[in-house]
């Protein structure tokens, strides 16, 4: 994979037409190499270890989401400070990443030790070492929403190029993300089949029912329960008998 940051040896201006479709081109190994991993996990990883080679004053870079608007976590980071930078975010409930994931597409943090917006988290992340944070919406699927958080020890690191180049980069890291996400869905909705064709088949053998029969009393033992119907058919996999209600 090519090195996306643009070189300082370079001497173009951002703006003109051949640093462009330089960014471009360089823009585009990045997105094939992101849909060469196998699975989200590793595009994950390789969205953030790229974004920092590729978007100007980056030194870390992490992924945060929030599953259905409720929980946060960060699933991807290039070091672990970056996970105690995030979980000051969403214990004090305010930041920038918070503010990129629920409302703007863009927020920058230029300076942590003057920053009026998110006192009590621009503190917490100055004594951590966090002088500057770029942050990018990701996605938005439904109630599940995603951004991409740039860090720097260095105050006002990020200018107008990095905002410029990492704008595109995320759209990029965006579409990368949704293809994988969209294999990991597929696998488990496999699995999940799978499953549930096993349970039917231990039903269908020990009470001499038809798939249809079997299919029904996995989804009443599901509905008496309050239990998703592919857990109740891991419940009977494993332990060879279905759950009692509660």
């Amino acid at each position: 994979m090519t090195n996306a940051r643009l070189s300082d040896d370079d001497n173009i201006p951002t703006g003109s037409s051949a640093a462009e479709g330089d960014l471009a081109a360089r823009l585009g190994d990045l997105a094939r190499y992101l849909q060469e991993q196998d699975d989200l996990d590793d595009t994950l990883r390789g969205i953030v270890d790229t974004a920092v080679q590729t978007v100007p004053g980056a030194t870390y870079a992490g992924v945060l989401v929030s599953d259905n608007r409720e929980t946060m976590h960060t699933p991807a980071a290039t070091a672990d400070l970056i996970h105690r930078v995030d979980r000051a975010q969403i214990d004090l409930r305010q930041g920038p990443c918070l503010d990129a994931l629920y409302h703007e597409r863009i927020v920058v943090l230029p300076d942590t030790t003057d920053e009026p917006r998110w006192p009590r988290f621009a503190a917490r992340a100055a004594e951590l070492g966090i002088g500057s944070i770029l942050s990018f919406q990701l996605y938005v699927t439904g109630n599940d929403l995603g951004a991409l958080n740039l860090y720097s020890p260095a105050p006002a690191a990020f200018d107008a190029e990095s905002e410029h180049v990492g704008s595109l980069f995320a759209a990029h890291a965006a579409v990368a993300l949704a293809s994988a996400q969209q294999v990991t869905q597929l696998a488990r909705a496999i699995d999940t089949r799978d499953l549930i064709g096993q349970a039917k088949g231990i039903l269908m053998e020990r009470h001499k029912l038809t798939a249809d029969q079997a299919f029904a009393l996995l989804v009443r033992a599901s509905q008496h329960t309050n239990t998703k119907l592919a857990d109740i058919a891991e419940y009977l996999t494993h332990r060879g008998e279905l759950p009692l209600r509660p």
